[in-house]
């Protein structure tokens, strides 16, 4: 009766662990390719109110993600990349870049000397852009999180959909990929 009872509490209060390998990053970055914004993420935290929100993100090359910042609900964010290659774009008020930085898995270390993630202050304007196909990203930030207070889209950029995007996104990539830093 005991071992019986334990065995419900410890069901009840314990998940079990979770697993993500290749078959998981490979489904992501499917769905990320089918979808219309080019990217897919899947949350890994339970609910908006767990204290560490945690998700993986996959990211198409032609994925255009608006310029924005976190200021309205300002924590920190950090992104590892856990497959592929990415670019984190800083800019000033205005739009004009002030720095690139590239960041990737280890597959991509040894060409350069590469950083594996970034963390960022939570009022930086900034925006990720996937470098090579097939590219997934680690994302973690604090709770609770509020969707109402998730980003403050840059005002400046063009807004996603729109066909002045699909050419932001390629000069964006030109620069990363020109910038020598």
């Amino acid at each position: 009766m005991l071992l019986s009872t334990v065995k419900q509490v410890w069901n009840k209060t314990c998940s079990r662990s979770l697993q993500f390998g290749t078959r998981y990053l490979d489904r992501l970055s499917l769905e990320a390719d089918k979808s219309s914004r080019k990217r897919q993420h899947r949350n890994i935290h339970s609910s908006y109110q767990d204290p560490c929100q945690r998700l993986f993100n996959a990211i198409a090359v032609d994925s255009y993600i608006l310029p924005h910042r976190h200021a309205l609900d300002p924590k920190t964010e950090t992104l590892i990349a856990v497959r592929g290659l990415f670019a984190l774009i800083l800019f000033d008020e205005t739009g004009v870049i002030v720095d690139t930085i590239k960041f990737g898995s280890e597959k991509y270390a040894s060409t350069e000397d590469l950083a594996s993630g970034v963390e960022l202050p939570s009022g930086s304007w900034h925006t990720v852009v996937a470098l090579v196909p097939g590219s997934v990203l680690f994302e973690v930030k604090a709770g609770p999180f509020n969707p109402d207070q998730a980003k403050e889209v840059a005002l400046w950029a063009p807004q996603e959909g729109s066909e002045e995007a699909a050419l932001y996104l390629k000069n964006l990539q030109v620069i990363v990929q020109e910038d020598k830093r």
